[in-house]
C-alpha cells in the first residue's frame, strides 16, 4: 500500500512540473524579452523604440538610420517564443540636407583721384612766378598712390565624393582583435576585429584591408559538467572607414563543440538502476527509491571529471561572414595596414 502511494505522489509531482514548464509566456514577458534583445543591438542602441505584444502579436514602432536596422528589430520580434505575428510600424529617419558653401565676394577697389582736378592745381602753381619755393610745395598735391591687386578668388568647394554600393551577397573575413570564449563570453558581448579582406563594388575596391570591424555575441552556450555541447553565435554589426561609421548587416558565424554528454547520461543512468536493484532487495519500494538515489549519485561522482569542449577563438582568428544587405559606402582604397597578408580561413 506505501509503494503504491509513493508511486502515485511521484506521478502527480511530475505531471505538475510538465504544466508549469509548458506555461506559455505572456504578453509582457514577451515584449520585456525582445526590448532586451534591441537593446543588445549595437546598431539599435539609444533608438526610441516602443515593444507591444497582446495575443502572440507583436508591434513595432520608432524610428531607426536606415532598412537594415529595421529589418533586424523584425527578425530579433519574430525569434521570441510565443511570438505569431510581428507589425513593423519602425520608420526610417530621411538624411539630413546638405548646406553648400558660398564664396565670399571680392573686395572693392580703391577709387583713383580726379585727374582734371590735379591738373588745374598743377597749372595755376605753375603760372604764379612770384610764389615762393615752399608755396609751390604747398600748393602741389601729393601723388596718388597706385591701387592695391585685387585679391584672387577663392577656389571653389571640392566636388562632393562619390559613394558606391557594395552589393548583397559580397562575402569578407575578418581577424578578430578580442579573444572570445564560450565559457566566460555573454550574450549580447562586443568584440572587435580589423577587415582581412577587401570589399569591393564593380570590381573595384571599395574598402581595404586593415579597417576596423565591430560585431556582437548573438548566443553563446557553455558545455555543461555533464551534458549538453558549447554553442557560440557572431555577427558582426558596423565598420569604420575613413572617419565614417557604417552600419551592416550579415549572417551569423557558428560553432558548435563536440559533446560528451551520452556517454556520461549512460553512465549515470547505470549506476541508478545497478542502486535501484540493491535497494530493492534489502527494503522494497522505499529501499529502491534510497539505492536508486544513491547509485545516481555514484554514477555522477565518477562522471564529474568528464567535460565537453568549450570553445576558444583566440585573437588573430580569421572568420568569413557575408552581406545580407546593400552597403553603400565612400570608396577608400587605402587601408590603415594595406601592406599585410590576408587570410581566407576560419576554424
Amino acid at each position: 500500500m506505501k509503494a503504491r502511494l509513493s508511486f502515485s505522489l511521484v506521478v502527480l509531482l511530475t505531471l505538475s512540473v510538465a504544466i508549469g514548464c509548458s506555461k506559455a509566456p505572456t504578453d509582457a514577458q514577451i515584449a520585456s524579452d525582445i526590448q532586451n534583445k534591441l537593446n543588445t543591438d549595437s546598431g539599435l542602441q539609444g533608438k526610441q523604440l516602443i515593444v507591444q505584444a497582446d495575443k502572440g502579436s507583436v508591434t513595432l514602432s520608432g524610428q531607426v538610420d536606415n532598412d537594415a536596422q529595421r529589418d533586424a528589430a523584425a527578425r530579433y520580434a519574430s525569434s521570441e517564443a510565443g511570438v505569431k505575428q510581428v507589425v513593423n510600424n519602425l520608420q526610417v529617419a530621411p538624411p539630413p540636407p546638405q548646406v553648400e558653401a558660398q564664396a565670399p565676394p571680392p573686395p572693392e577697389l580703391p577709387k583713383p583721384a580726379p585727374a582734371e582736378k590735379h591738373k588745374r592745381k598743377v597749372s595755376k602753381s605753375q603760372d604764379d612766378s612770384s610764389a615762393t619755393p615752399a608755396q609751390v610745395a604747398q600748393s602741389t598735391p601729393a601723388p596718388t598712390p597706385a591701387p592695391a591687386p585685387a585679391a584672387p578668388a577663392p577656389p571653389p568647394p571640392p566636388p562632393p565624393p562619390q559613394k558606391v554600393t557594395i552589393p548583397s551577397g559580397t562575402t569578407f573575413a575578418v581577424r578578430l582583435v578580442d579573444a572570445i570564449d564560450s565559457e566566460t563570453a555573454t550574450q549580447g558581448q562586443t568584440f572587435h576585429a580589423t577587415l582581412n579582406s577587401p570589399l569591393a563594388a564593380d570590381g573595384a575596391t571599395a574598402i581595404s584591408t586593415g579597417y576596423n570591424v565591430e560585431g556582437h555575441v548573438v548566443t553563446v552556450q557553455s558545455a555543461g559538467k555533464f551534458a549538453g555541447q558549447s554553442l557560440l553565435v557572431l555577427q558582426m554589426d558596423r565598420i569604420s572607414a575613413g572617419g565614417n561609421y557604417y552600419n551592416i548587416q550579415t549572417d551569423q558565424y557558428k560553432k558548435q563543440g563536440s559533446s560528451r554528454g551520452k556517454n556520461t547520461v549512460e553512465k549515470v543512468g547505470a549506476g541508478a538502476g545497478i542502486g535501484a536493484i540493491i535497494g530493492a532487495i534489502a527494503g522494497g519500494g522505499k529501499g529502491a527509491a534510497i539505492g536508486a538515489a544513491a547509485g545516481g549519485g555514484v554514477g555522477a561522482g565518477a562522471q564529474a571529471v568528464t567535460h565537453s569542449q568549450q570553445i576558444k577563438l583566440p585573437s588573430e582568428t580569421v572568420l568569413n561572414f557575408t552581406l545580407q544587405a546593400p552597403l553603400t559606402v565612400i570608396p577608400t582604397t587605402q587601408g590603415p595596414d594595406a601592406g599585410r597578408q590576408t587570410l581566407n580561413t576560419q576554424p
